[in-house]
């Protein structure tokens, strides 16, 4: 069996990504979001009517979107998103924006793609609160809903499969392409400022991008937050450890994407910190035990910017409308 390195990995992608483009890429450990995804249409329309509808939600007013909202970077810029019943959340909301990218769903990385996270909130407690049979049974009384997943999956019977698949299609689309970024890395010397490229040649040569690399600039790995000096602002989330039960990966965490990051503060899984500045020198302090001069955090922060790309062009779907045999939602 041929063993590869990560060196030899990276440039068949960055090779691949150059030939599927026709243009020169740079040999970077940060790739461009590829502009050419393709995706099953249908499925796509019926996912973003389910990524809005609240009715999949108990009180019939949360949606994916309250927590992932595509007007706000994908998140909803809260330390801890608001659920049922006013429940405060255990943690920060990342962005839905280039989830596809990620290695694996929530901080703890327990749902292993798009389609199993999709599950999750529908049936949590704090989140939307219902469960997944109440969902299906509200979705089998809607005609239109009835007509459009027999269109898309050839069966007259609803199930939560098939509503996860399709929600996770369309979260497939939230990528955001043709960032300042990226159009630099495909030859555009232009894009970049000076002190951009220095703030990335910091972020290269100060450790940041042995965590933040690939097409998501993180998402990718498993890192403990708090390599070189304990984390001390919160040691009720454990991380990794949830789904492991290894003492080793307590408060080890899913390294977050860094695309798009000045749209999604507040930072870090307890969305502590606001100002990205801030989040940057925290990371070299806690992360790799250095101390960056004001001078090199706003030079980082000018890259991380740079890393904000075209947003999703969403036209907000009309819901069908409910039948009398729909259950009601409850907000107890």
């Amino acid at each position: 069996m041929k063993v590869y390195t990560s060196a030899f990995l990276f440039v068949c992608i960055s090779t691949f990504i150059n030939d599927a483009m026709g243009t020169a890429l740079k040999n970077e450990p940060i790739q461009p979001i590829p502009s050419d995804i393709s995706y099953n249409q249908n499925k796509v329309e019926l996912g973003k009517m389910l990524f809005f509808d609240p009715r999949l939600s108990k009180s019939g007013w949360l949606s994916c979107n309250s927590c992932h909202n595509l007007a706000m970077g994908g998140d909803d810029n809260r330390p801890s998103s608001i659920g049922h019943q006013w429940q405060i959340g255990p943690i920060n909301s990342p962005t839905v924006l280039n989830a596809r990218f990620n290695v694996a769903q929530f901080w703890d990385g327990r749902a292993k793609d798009l389609q199993e996270q999709a599950g999750g909130p529908i049936a949590n407690p704090k989140e939307m609160a219902s469960n997944h049979q109440l969902a299906i049974k509200i979705l089998q009384s809607i005609p239109d809903y009835q007509r459009m997943f027999e269109k898309v999956y050839d069966s007259k019977r609803i199930s939560i499969n098939d509503v996860t698949d399709a929600i996770a299609e369309f979260e497939k689309t939230l990528v955001t392409p043709a960032s300042r970024f990226d159009q630099w890395l495909l030859g555009d010397e232009s894009q970049l400022t000076k002190q951009e490229e220095e703030g990335y040649h910091l972020f290269k040569t100060k450790g940041c991008v042995a965590c933040h690399n690939g097409v998501g600039v993180g998402g990718n790995s498993y890192q403990k937050f708090g390599i070189v000096k304990p984390y001390d602002k919160d040691k009720n989330s454990l991380g990794r450890y949830n789904v492991t039960k290894k003492e080793e990966d307590k408060y080890v965490f899913k390294v977050p994407l860094l695309r798009n990051i000045e749209l999604t503060a507040p930072y870090f899984h307890d969305g502590s910190v606001w100002d990205l500045n801030e989040a940057v020198s925290m990371m070299a302090d806690y992360q790799l035990g250095i101390k960056l001069s004001d001078n090199e955090t706003s030079k980082i922060v000018a890259f991380l910017k740079t890393l904000t790309g075209k947003q999703p062009e969403i036209t907000y779907p009309v819901l069908p409308p409910e039948s009398i045999r729909t259950p009601r939602p409850s907000i107890n």
